[in-house]
């Protein structure tokens, strides 16, 4: 016995580091030609909504690259319907994307059987679209579908800024935000009942255009004349290319153009930002997000732990079932 041992022990405890260079090599070969040979076999696999390839993971290329709090990973998105009485969850689907926007028509489609003449479905930005809006316009179905410029319209938010946590200096990765070189149309004064500009250095500028469009906006536009703004001392702050061009135009926005339709999005917005829209839409964090906090946090699934988007799904559904069966039993139906 003691033989043995001394056998074992005077063995390399790894091989050589040529050896374990070739098995590299060699895995990476068989990886690289399982790769190339799965494309070769599925060329049109890969192809998103609108056609574009994706990245795709070779061990469940069913999922889809995320950016999430801790950096970009490889998963899978769970979509939630909860009616606002008794946070039932009516319809639950998994998804490898990242896209909301691509997950609305698909759940909505799936609950229609659910739906009743006066109910009003809900979410949040992350869905808004304008071809999600004409789509569920087109299927009858009301909505309130937030957009990102929401908050920043309704006045309830407007101290919202002192309740967010100042970022870490040391970890705060935005980019900085570049000040204006030059002169910007609130510098420039404009009296719009007599439809004059007047540039910071003193100068008149001419009139060039009283109904200009641009983007769906009406403008008025004024242009310097060349015997002020070629001799002008403030030309390096007024014109970005001061070598190039010769005078300085501005244009100050009045409105938009009233003969184009009004788009869906411009219909969610003005439907949302009234009374009656924002009390609707002001039940919709109450009514889903403390659902999943008791799936995430109570139930503890902070991660899909399985492949495939079958079995994700699967997974998915089995808590929200947990989740139904536990709200049923607390509203005395067990009984």
């Amino acid at each position: 016995m003691l033989q043995r041992h001394r056998e074992e022990d005077a063995r390399p405890t790894e091989p050589a580091l040529a050896a374990k260079e070739v098995k590299r090599i060699e895995r990476l070969q068989r990886d690289a030609a399982r790769i190339r040979g799965w494309l070769a076999k599925y060329p049109e696999d890969r192809r998103g909504v609108k056609g574009a390839i994706r990245k795709s993971n070779r061990t469940d290329n069913e999922s889809a690259k995320m950016a999430t709090g801790k950096g970009v990973i490889q998963g899978y998105t769970g979509v939630a319907a909860v009616d606002g009485k008794h946070q039932i969850i009516v319809e639950a689907q998994a998804h490898g994307t990242g896209s909301e926007q691509e997950l609305l028509l698909p759940v909505v489609t799936a609950m229609q059987g659910v739906l009743a003449d006066h109910s009003v479905i809900s979410a949040d930005a992350g869905y808004h679209s304008e071809d999600n809006l004409q789509k569920i316009a087109a299927m009858k179905i009301e909505a309130l579908i937030a957009d990102n410029g929401m908050r920043g319209r309704d006045e309830r938010f407007a101290t919202q800024d002192r309740h967010k946590e100042t970022p870490d200096p040391l970890h705060d990765k935005s980019k900085a935000r570049k000040k204006a070189t030059s002169y910007q149309p609130s510098d420039f004064t404009y009296d719009a009942e007599a439809r004059t500009c007047v540039c910071p250095a003193g100068k008149s500028l001419y009139g060039n255009g009283s109904h200009c469009l641009s983007n769906g906006f009406v403008s008025v536009r004024f242009r310097g004349a060349e015997r002020d703004c070629v001799p002008c001392a403030h030309r390096d702050l007024c014109l970005r290319t001061p070598a190039k061009t010769k005078t300085r135009q501005v244009a100050f926005f009045y409105g938009k153009v009233a003969t184009q339709p009004a788009s869906y999005c411009n219909r969610m917005k003005q439907r949302i930002d009234s009374r009656e829209g924002r009390a609707l839409y002001g039940r919709r964090f109450a009514t889903v997000e403390p659902v999943f906090g008791n799936l995430r946090h109570n139930k503890r699934l902070n991660r899909f732990t399985l492949h495939g988007r079958t079995k994700v799904d699967g997974q998915w559904k089995l808590f929200c079932l947990v989740h139904n069966i536990e709200k049923l039993a607390h509203h005395g139906y067990a009984q």
